[in-house]
């Protein structure tokens, strides 16, 4: 073995020591560890997450889009160790390099070895090309493009380029598209394999909801629809140059919104114990994944029976009254949030917290892309606001007419008063940095999940 070689095993080695190291030392002081070893392994080895190509048997399937990611991807292991395979999983969701170098690290033993059938990434749209230069992905699921963190992405078409850069460096790459959202059908459009989902009929009513991608990604040319679901997602058309929703794959139809959710996937009934329409979504894009990576999935349904949502996902956590934790981190996602929120005729109170953290993304303009006025309705109890931009969402619903009933600067103070009111349910709608102190002021008050 030559010098250049034993120079890089060492690197290697070393790389995986510290980031071990590190991930022991976050735990012992209550840490996460789900970016940082990764951050500083990847300086000492910049090459570390090639080694997912060689330790990785069957395929390596990624995940990205605005919305549902996580769930998605975290859905999508644990059909697959349902299974009995060996699936390596960012399931914390740390999407960036950082987070996918962590995740391989703490599944290698200190030589340096793993051994897995599959990989299942969730990747942050941003990073999708930079990723794409290490791994060499055999399937690539995108959800959805909805408007997130514009400071950090920019408007859509910036992210829409973004991941068509890393479409063009895996040209074996199949694609599990969602068909209902024409900027995601815009990536079949070219050379990949493509295979799409979507939900078949008109089930929710055709409101005047904000359409984010309202103009054709071929031509420029607006859209029509013969219905739509939320944001640009339905059954999508244009006049001018014939861009349309495409053949659906893998479609959802006989959709039941009560809880239990039912559906059908081409032919096989399904029922799911959360909520929330845009769930469907993510559960019918990973059956079709499975069907692509050539993974029976006839015990789908079994499967979906024990799964339990990654934290936030309206998450149930159980008190005198249930409290619903869910994260929503965009207009799209409050807007189906609101929307989840409207369908339960319970008595509830409402609590809405909002970061601007580098995570969250400083500018907070989307705010006023929310459809708040829609979360006034007659079994509304209170509604409360908290977060480091208390004021500008108190001042959001001042404008949508609608009264805060309490702002709460301390989000422990803020679930008691809701605790201690006649309600029957308590929502708690939060942006990405307010989700893990609120999950932690959930558990110290003695919410079980």
């Amino acid at each position: 073995m030559g010098r250049k070689a034993v120079v890089i095993i060492m690197r290697k080695l070393l790389a995986i020591w510290l980031g071990k190291a590190l991930t022991i030392a976050g735990k012992i002081i209550g840490k996460k560890s789900s970016s940082s070893p990764g951050h500083y392994a990847l300086k000492v080895c910049p090459d570390l997450v090639k080694a997912f190509n060689d330790c990785v048997s069957k395929g390596i399937i990624v995940t990205c889009g605005t919305n549902g990611k996580t769930t998605t991807n975290n859905l999508m292991a644990s059909a697959l160790e349902a299974k009995g395979y060996k699936v390596i999983c960012n399931r914390l969701g740390a999407n960036m390099l950082s987070g996918i170098a962590t995740t391989l690290l703490q599944e290698m033993n200190i030589f340096g070895k793993l051994s897995a059938d599959y990989a299942c990434l969730e990747i942050d749209e941003a990073y999708t090309p930079i990723v794409f230069d290490y791994i060499k992905p055999d399937v690539m699921v995108i959800t959805n493009l909805f408007r997130d963190q514009l400071d950090r992405y920019g408007e859509i078409d910036i992210t829409s380029d973004i991941i068509k850069r890393a479409i063009m460096k895996a040209p074996d790459l199949k694609l599990v598209l969602n068909g209902d959202d024409p900027l995601c059908v815009q990536f079949g459009q070219n050379d990949n394999k493509a295979y799409y989902y979507g939900i078949s009929e008109q089930v929710l009513p055709q409101l005047d909801d904000t359409k984010e991608g309202r103009f054709c990604p071929v031509c420029g040319g607006e859209q029509q629809y013969k219905y739509y679901h939320y944001s640009q997602l339905g059954d999508f058309y244009c006049s001018r140059c014939g861009f349309k929703r495409p053949e659906i794959d893998f479609e959802a139809i006989g959709i039941c919104l009560d809880s239990p959710m039912k559906f059908t996937v081409n032919g096989q009934r399904m029922e799911i114990n959360y909520k929330g329409f845009y769930n469907i979504y993510n559960l019918i894009a990973v059956y079709g994944a499975m069907e692509v990576i050539g993974e029976s999935p006839d015990d789908f349904a079994e499967l979906l029976t024990g799964y339990k949502p990654q934290i936030g996902r309206m998450q149930e956590y159980k008190f005198n009254k249930p409290v619903i934790l869910s994260l929503s981190k965009n207009p799209a996602g409050f807007n189906q949030a609101i929307a989840t929120v409207n369908t339960d005729k319970r008595k509830k109170d409402v609590i809405i917290a909002i970061n601007d953290k580098a995570n969250d993304g400083r500018d907070v303009s989307w705010l006023w892309d929310v459809d708040f006025d829609k979360i006034a309705d007659e079994n509304m109890n209170m509604l409360i606001t908290a977060g480091i931009r208390i004021y500008d969402i108190s001042l959001r619903f001042k404008y949508a007419g609608i009264n805060v009933d309490y702002m709460a600067h301390d989000m422990s103070a803020a679930v008691r008063k809701c605790l201690e009111s006649d309600s029957e349910a308590v929502y708690v709608l939060v942006n990405y940095t307010a989700l893990y102190p609120t999950e932690a002021v959930l558990k110290k008050l003695g919410g079980e999940a």
